[in-house]
């Protein structure tokens, strides 16, 4: 199985980004009652989830999602640098998605490891969708290049330490990954053009590129981000 690759123009990332992102879910929908819909932070989904929030308002569609997190820096859910922060601000303030629905991490605990532990209960066994970014590094999630908890095969969850401030994170694991039953990867800007390149086309070598756990799905890019990819066959 390889990707599917979606590349867009810049001006249209967003909006079209958000269109398949619900085309997906919807499709989800159509087959059961629920949807289980993992995000990730970053400034590249930021404009998508306003897009879904400004083309979806009502609860026809968020009435049947359950939303969890792909990881959290380990900071007060007020704070700038919240993943949670940044959803609330341009999603779950938007649309009538039910709080008892949405799962945040509680990166603030003082105990970073029994935070995890209780959101791995939390946790579904295998989410639907699972929206990741990647770093201009290769990494995703909270899980950075030569990580140790890239070769976790047991846990779901971890706190682990980050190369960058906030350094204390937490975040899924591999298994949670590779276990979605649909990964999309949202990437634009020049600067990440490297990383789309190794996750895509290069030798597979997820300890070095983590965004390689994520090679079989479905990855939208801008163009600037698919400038070094190989030609598409």
């Amino acid at each position: 199985m390889t990707a599917e690759l979606v590349v867009l123009d810049p001006a249209a990332f967003g909006p079209l980004a958000a269109r398949r992102v619900a085309a997906e879910l919807r499709a989800v929908l159509r087959t059961q009652a629920r949807c289980s819909l993992g995000l990730s932070g970053g400034s590249t989904p930021r404009p998508i989830y306003q897009q879904l929030a400004a083309e979806h308002p009502d609860g026809e569609l968020w009435s049947r999602v359950d939303l969890y997190f792909a990881d959290e820096r380990c900071v007060p859910p007020g704070d700038p640098a919240s993943n949670y922060r940044m959803v609330k601000e341009w999603l779950l303030d938007l649309v009538p998605l039910d709080p008892d629905r949405v799962h945040r991490m509680a990166g603030e605990r003082a105990d970073q490891d029994e935070a995890a532990r209780d959101y791995e209960r939390v946790l579904p066994e295998r989410l639907d969708l699972l929206l990741l970014g990647l770093g201009a590094d290769g990494h995703t999630a909270s899980l950075f290049p030569e990580a140790s908890s890239l070769a976790e095969s047991r846990r779901r969850v971890l706190a682990v330490p980050a190369p960058k401030p906030p350094h204390d994170r937490l975040t899924v694991t591999p298994p949670v990954i590779r276990g979605a039953g649909l990964t999309i990867g949202l990437v634009s800007g020049a600067d990440k053009s490297a990383a789309v390149a190794r996750v895509i086309d290069g030798p597979f070598d997820p300890l070095r590129t983590p965004g390689q756990l994520a090679r079989n799905g479905l990855w939208i890019v801008d163009t600037a981000a698919a400038a070094q990819l190989e030609a598409r066959r």
